[in-house]
């Protein structure tokens, strides 16, 4: 898009001289004699600045920035004086200018002032765009699922993210739990704040205390210079703190003192840091049972779990994978142009039916895969690995003393165990599936000794 520049002078030939120069340089010109007529072109075209002379008929330039000034604050502005009225352009200055220029005018003044406007008009609409496309990306809303769980997912975030309060995200590897991070934090009111990410586990505890606290040149072999930690890079934004059930015994003490007291020392320093740090800590690992087998803190746990989180697993919330399915098809078509026109259902019913070991992010491995592979209009079960619509077979060895009675019953247990597995242990759905009233059922999981609890 090329930038729009908006000249106001009573002087024709100037208006002339300057549409001229700009047009060269790739800029859209455009012009108007006076204030008020300006003001029209200002309503219409949203110029991206404008070069105003001060003295005109109707409107002078200085009527004009301090309407510009007041209504159309975005808008920069550049005021043309003679020297006689250089005190006038100092005026206009405080008023809200951004630069003047003198006359007689020098095209490569005007182009020199007009490029360093443009380029800084061009960086702000650029943090503007990545403003708006994280707070898309991560508003919490962007999270995608309509199950109960999820609803409730939602519900928990809104209420949370708009406070300071620490909060603790639990779930298995690729159920999204750093999208979740990312949305508390981007709708909370701390969201123009820092938001510093570590990955716990991926660091041996020496580098960990590095990255979490700093260091001072000299401090171990290797420390060339000082560093700043992620928690004074976080201070009063938010600090995320992934696989943090993979942290030592001996960094869970000073993580503890550091959300305990909000102070530590940089490794190699005696001088102590304060900072205002809101904690999001993750992991997928269950952090009771790690207390009760002693590797883990109780009270790092306690302070970490003010607010918990669990993220459910995809095989706890089918509902949601044909909303996922979909999504990801949109995007994985949209990145690789393939423009496939639609899903085959079986592809649904057999993502459905899968178990997702990987949860959210295998499903999305899957369906890039599938997009990329396929070379139809159609997305069908041949684009995905045999493991999706392969259901595992239940299989019952045969018993010469049970005979073929015995084998049929065991093969009909395993039958109703697999079946229950598979619906989550809703007897209702399982009888359904059998075609068989819910009675019946019930007297066959008696018969089987299969629990009905």
């Amino acid at each position: 898009m090329k930038t729009k520049i908006l000249i106001v002078d009573d002087e024709v030939d100037v208006l002339d001289l300057m549409r001229e120069l700009f047009e060269s340089r790739g800029y859209l010109p455009l012009t108007a004699t006076n204030g008020v007529e300006a003001l029209k072109v200002v309503r219409e075209e949203e110029p991206d600045m404008v070069i105003t002379d001060i003295r005109m008929p109707d409107m002078d330039g200085m009527q004009l920035l301090e309407i510009l000034s007041n209504s159309y604050s975005n808008i920069p502005v550049i005021m043309v004086t003679a020297h006689g009225t250089i005190e006038t352009a100092v005026e206009a200055i405080k008023m809200g200018a951004k630069d003047y220029i003198l006359k007689p005018l020098r095209l490569d003044e005007i182009l020199a002032k007009v490029e360093t406007i443009a380029q800084l008009k061009n960086l702000e609409r650029e943090n503007e765009y990545l403003k708006s496309r994280l707070a898309y990306r991560f508003n919490f809303k962007n999270i995608i699922g309509k199950s109960e769980s999820m609803n409730e997912l939602f519900k928990l975030i809104h209420d949370v993210a708009p406070t300071a309060i620490t909060v603790l995200i639990q779930g298995e590897n690729g159920t999204g739990k750093e999208l979740i991070a990312n949305a508390i934090h981007f709708n909370s009111p701390n969201v123009n704040k820092p938001f510093i990410k570590l990955n716990c586990a991926v660091l041996a505890e020496t580098l960990l205390e590095s990255e979490l606290f700093g260091h001072v040149k000299g401090a171990f072999t290797g420390a060339i210079k000082d560093k700043v930690g992620r928690f004074e890079l976080a201070d009063r934004g938010t600090l995320f703190l992934d696989e943090i059930g993979e942290i030592s015994p001996n960094m869970q003490v000073k993580l503890l003192r550091v959300l305990q007291e909000g102070e530590f020392e940089r490794v190699g320093e005696a001088e102590t840091i304060k900072v205002d740090v809101r904690i999001i800590a993750a992991s997928n690992q269950d952090l009771e049972e790690k207390i009760r087998e002693g590797t883990f803190r109780q009270d790092l746990y306690y302070r970490l779990n003010v607010i918990p989180i669990h993220v459910p697993p995809l095989r706890e919330r089918k509902d949601d994978i044909e909303l996922l399915v979909y999504h990801f098809f949109e995007k994985f078509d949209e990145v690789y142009k393939k423009n496939i026109k639609k899903i085959d259902p079986e592809v649904l019913r057999a993502l459905e039916e899968y178990d997702w070991p990987g949860n959210i992010r295998e499903l999305e491995n899957y369906m890039e895969r599938a997009i990329v592979l396929n070379k139809t209009d159609k997305l069908s079960l041949s684009d995905f690995p045999e493991t999706i619509g392969h259901k595992q077979k239940t299989v019952v060895e045969f018993n010469e003393n049970d005979g073929l009675v015995g084998a049929i019953e065991a093969y009909e247990r395993q039958l109703i165990l697999a079946e229950l597995k598979s619906n989550k242990g809703n007897k209702a759905k399982t009888a359904q599936k059998f075609k068989i009233n819910r009675s019946t059922f019930m007297s066959r999981l008696k018969k089987y000794d299969i629990s009905s609890s």
